[in-house]
């Protein structure tokens, strides 16, 4: 029996990659592991960010490094996961995170734009799982994988999700066949699903602004990106070593709303 907090839920001499970890919610999640103890990779096609990111959680006495990344390119997506393992260790914890969220109404929709969202929310994850995953069953010492979905998955949606929303729903599924194939390896993988995280992913976010019942409010609100940390953290806790193919909402209390 744990006898004290920490052993629930501290992450100390545990190495975590977080993808999208140089702002928005990735950096929220990234800054959430750090205070529990781990070593965070920031992962993220913006290295200079990445790093700048990573300074600021050293700078107040934790660690963190910066890997650059394009989760759109397969050749990206092996060396920096071999040089993370080189360089700082096997992960317990992957994040796959990071996320296009642009927007384009269904009837105005093409293939070319499903195929960039799909390549980085979807087939993106699937290679950084196959790759740390890969490395996690080599060390025989188990691990955790956490999938950033997106709560449209349980109606959160408005128009113009239809690429974006089709992406979260493979990774839902995604971590349904991993953590299938993954559990006899002591590897968990579970999914949040945010709700309404005001971000600069979400602010920038391309094609018109438009309604549906994403927009409606909710009983608490906005989400802020460390209380999305906060469900991440607790899926890569030893306290959920039990627990995996689980989707935990972070939505403000979208579904009594």
């Amino acid at each position: 029996m744990a006898e004290a907090l920490e052993d629930l839920f501290g992450l100390s001499e545990k190495i975590a990659i977080v993808t999208g970890g140089a702002g928005g919610i990735g950096l929220g999640i990234a800054r959430t592991l750090a205070l529990a103890g781990a070593t965070v990779v920031l992962a993220d096609r913006d290295h200079a960010e990445a790093e700048r990111e990573a300074s600021v959680i050293t700078a107040k006495g934790r660690q963190a490094i910066a890997v650059a990344v394009d989760l759109a390119e397969e050749a990206s997506i092996v060396a920096a996961c071999a040089s993370i393992v080189e360089t700082v260790g096997v992960p317990w914890l992957l994040v796959n995170n990071a996320a296009l969220q642009d927007r384009q109404p269904l009837l105005d929709a093409t293939a070319s734009e499903w195929d960039r969202i799909h390549d980085v929310n979807a087939r993106g994850a699937f290679l950084m799982t196959r790759e740390m995953a890969r490395a996690m069953v080599a060390a025989q010492q188990g691990g955790r994988i956490v999938n950033i979905a997106s709560n449209a998955l349980r109606g959160g949606l408005i128009k113009g999700l239809v690429s974006y929303a089709s992406s979260k729903g493979a990774l839902a599924a995604l971590s349904l066949a991993t953590a299938f194939e993954l559990a006899e390896h002591s590897i968990t993988v579970n999914t949040v699903l945010p709700g309404a995280v005001i971000t600069p992913g979400a602010i920038n976010a391309k094609g018109p602004i438009s309604d549906g019942p994403a927009t409606r409010p909710t009983p608490f609100g906005f989400q802020q990106p460390h209380e999305i940390g906060a469900a991440v953290l607790f899926f890569a806790s030893p306290a959920a070593r039990p627990i995996t193919n689980q989707l935990l909402a972070v939505d403000g209390g979208f579904s009594v709303s």
